[in-house]
């Protein structure tokens, strides 16, 4: 039943994250205009949206008692050896499918609710180069941003303030390069949500670039952060 809760909590958590999180680029857009700054200004205002939703969706996650959104984070820190009781590689294959289904209700929900004179701005990951060049291109970027947040996570201030805000700055540093090859997405589901909708869920494209190579660059990213960082000895208990 734990993992059956942790499923639809994952499903629940997807559908609001794509929601929030796909407007990020339409919203900054509006700022901007509004305030009149140029790109180092944009760069800021969508941090600092990222902060905020990264902010919100931590205490949602706790909430729902560790939900996520992304497969590719639930391996690694499980594999990192920072997992909980319920992020195991048998219990993502059931979880996975729920965040897939979550990102399909949060896309079309998104499509649906946008006014029509923003949709234009809605725009899911998409290869922007060779099928080979976005595959390695997601698959580096899902090992950085991945080896990345779990150093913060795991060795990083214990301030939840700092931990957010650089948990946001290292998601714009993907994203910013990230944007001219593949989107990028760094999460299968995200990618899932906006292929389904466009109709593309079912191609190479999509499997090979937006889930083969993410999920190992994740995993790859763990196994380094184990390298660099061993967990503790387990501690052999007492004979009398």
């Amino acid at each position: 039943m734990g993992l059956v809760k942790a499923a639809i909590g994952d499903a629940v958590m997807t559908f609001m994250w794509i929601f929030c999180a796909s407007t990020i680029g339409a919203i900054t857009s509006i700022l901007a205009n509004m305030i009149g700054v140029q790109a180092i200004g944009s760069l800021l205002i969508t941090t600092s949206l990222i902060f905020l939703i990264s902010v919100l969706f931590g205490s949602i996650a706790d909430a729902f008692g560790g939900a996520s959104f992304n497969a590719t984070g639930t391996i690694a820190f499980y594999i990192a050896g920072a997992g909980g009781d319920d992020d195991t590689i048998m219990s993502t294959a059931i979880r996975f499918p729920a965040q897939a289904v979550g990102a399909v209700g949060g896309v079309l929900a998104l499509m649906e609710l946008m006014p029509l004179e923003y949709k234009h701005m809605l725009e899911g990951p998409t290869l922007k180069v060779d099928l080979h060049t976005g595959a390695i291109a997601e698959g580096v970027l899902t090992f950085a941003i991945t080896f990345v947040v779990l150093l913060i996570i795991i060795k990083g201030p214990k301030s939840f303030f700092w931990k957010n805000w650089m948990l946001s700055v290292a998601t714009m540093a993907v994203i910013v390069p990230g944007s001219s090859y593949t989107g990028p997405s760094m999460n299968p589901a995200n990618a899932f949500g906006w292929a389904y909708v466009n109709n593309k869920h079912n191609t190479w494209e999509q499997f090979y670039v937006y889930w083969i190579c993410p999920s190992l660059g994740a995993i790859l990213a763990a196994w380094v952060y184990r390298l660099v960082f061993p967990p503790p000895p387990a501690s052999k208990p007492k004979t009398a």
